[in-house]
């Protein structure tokens, strides 16, 4: 597993004990000038020889140089079968079997699998871990499809290692190695959980742009692709509004309720029962295979994931079609202004 991680204190031990239980040899960390207690917490790990640490220094954030980076150190020098390029708040879950039963099982023509993204949402904060109070997440059915929002549907990738490869920002996708992806079968679910406290979610705006030191005017935001929930984090934080936003996300507990009770909340605990049996001793979690009927809710769950990228596809096609209509626009008043000046300039020589 590979992992970029700066100031994430609260969240990045438990990351580690799950992944480690769940089947992981070997984590690659790159800490990135971080001051909470996050590096002190890795290099306690690379002590015992299950996490592998690198270091930058203060400066812009090369998320996709740095991720690639170690993706292809997993393949060159610590043998990896597979690669799993995750973030701190990203919780790996195999649907039956553990990480490597699950991935020793792919047919050897493919070697990208997807997974499934599960967004946990916020709560009303008190003095126990976040595992602890988290246990609600979206259902695939809730209408989420806004890029600036922290839970539109989305999947990631899991890869045979390679010495080429490259990872786009967010490890969405992977270059470089001409692999064959095995689309239609999702065997992991991403347990996900970006917005933890009012704290937390401050730290992620402010460190956002910090470190790519970019993009905020006013009340407009401007970010590249992927960016536009961190950009959006990073106005609030320079404007003193993370905690009203923090909030507002976790409104109030009978719109909890009656979210349950429509469907488009879950109660999820299986993050926080796996951390409690790694605290009560057990060193190899192990992963139940789904029912018939959890199956057959998977199976809607990634329908609609489908629907979001058809969506996201046709937002995307509009705005092309927007630009390329700007374009005709400016270079038909160009071929306008030029005839009128040809005109005068034949009109001028009569």
């Amino acid at each position: 597993m590979t992992l970029l991680v700066r100031d994430e204190g609260d969240v990045v031990q438990q990351h580690l004990d799950f992944h480690l239980a769940a089947g992981v040899d070997l984590v690659v960390a790159t800490e990135h000038a971080s001051s909470d207690g996050t590096r002190e917490i890795l290099e306690s790990y690379a002590r015992e020889g299950r996490v592998r640490v690198l270091h930058e220094p203060e400066g812009p954030f090369r998320q996709r140089e740095w991720v690639t980076r170690m993706a292809r150190l997993a393949a060159t020098e610590h043998s990896a079968d597979w690669v799993v390029n995750s973030d701190v708040d990203e919780f790996w879950w195999p649907r039956g079997g553990t990480l490597p039963e699950v991935l020793a099982s792919i047919p050897g023509r493919y070697g990208l699998v997807q997974s499934l993204v599960r967004h946990f949402v916020p709560v009303p904060e008190d003095d126990r871990p976040f595992e602890e109070r988290m246990t609600l997440r979206l259902a695939a059915k809730a209408p989420v499809n806004d890029p600036r929002s922290p839970w539109r549907p989305f999947r990631k990738v899991v890869h045979r290692a390679h010495a080429g490869a490259e990872v786009v920002e967010g490890s969405h996708s992977i270059g470089g190695t001409g692999f064959v992806p095995m689309r239609g079968w999702y065997p992991l679910e991403v347990l996900h959980f970006p917005i933890r406290s009012a704290a937390q979610l401050e730290r992620k705006g402010q460190l956002w742009g910090s470190a790519v030191e970019k993009f905020y005017a006013g009340e407009e935001v401007v970010a590249g692709p992927g960016a536009a929930y961190h950009a959006l984090a990073f106005r609030d934080s320079r404007s003193g509004r993370s905690a009203a936003v923090f909030a507002d996300l976790v409104g109030t507990p009978d719109a909890r309720r009656r979210m349950l009770e429509r469907g488009t909340l879950e109660e999820d605990t299986r993050l926080r029962d796996a951390l409690r049996a790694i605290r009560s001793g057990d060193r190899w979690l192990t992963f139940p295979r789904p029912t018939a009927a959890e199956d057959a809710s998977f199976a809607l769950d990634v329908a609609v994931l489908g629907e979001a990228d058809l969506v996201r596809v046709r937002r995307r096609l509009d705005e092309l079609g927007r630009r390329v209509g700007e374009l005709e626009a400016r270079l038909g008043a160009r071929l306008e202004r030029r005839a009128r000046s040809l005109v005068r300039r034949a009109r001028g020589v009569d």
